[in-house]
């Protein structure tokens, strides 16, 4: 993998989290639709982050394919603190293209907002750190 494949890797995760963040500032009383944008935009950038984590990895001579492994050999790398909460995150990643309960729904956003975004950004921040080198 390219250092400048990942810059291009890494502009398009930038914007998604730009995004997402916009999707976590609305507010859900709005209705349903906010509740499940955000999840898709949250959908969205989980998929380019640990595509991302893949390109470095690879880049680093690590190879890794799925994104369970990817995010272990990631947190193993120091790319992410939390691996734990990143698997929480790729399990609520994959039940939320299959919600149809309301419930389960705003259970997710909730934790979109409250942590998931957060860990999104902090990724975003080691990258930016590592296309530095």
């Amino acid at each position: 993998m390219s250092p400048e494949r990942i810059k291009e890797m890494h502009i398009d995760f930038t914007s998604a989290v730009e995004r997402l963040e916009e999707a976590t500032n609305e507010d859900p009383a709005k209705g349903a639709i906010v509740i499940d944008g955000t999840i898709q935009r949250f959908e969205f950038t989980f998929e380019l982050a640990w595509k991302l984590a893949r390109a470095i990895l690879k880049y680093q001579g690590i190879e890794a394919e799925a994104p369970r492994q990817v995010i272990k050999e990631a947190f193993k790398a120091r790319m992410i603190q939390d691996g734990q909460q990143w698997l929480d995150m790729l399990e609520d990643r994959n039940k939320s293209s299959h919600i149809y309960d309301e419930r389960q729904a705003v259970e997710i956003h909730v934790k979109i907002k409250t942590k998931y975004f957060q860990l999104l950004k902090n990724f975003q921040r080691y990258t930016e750190k590592f296309l530095e080198l």
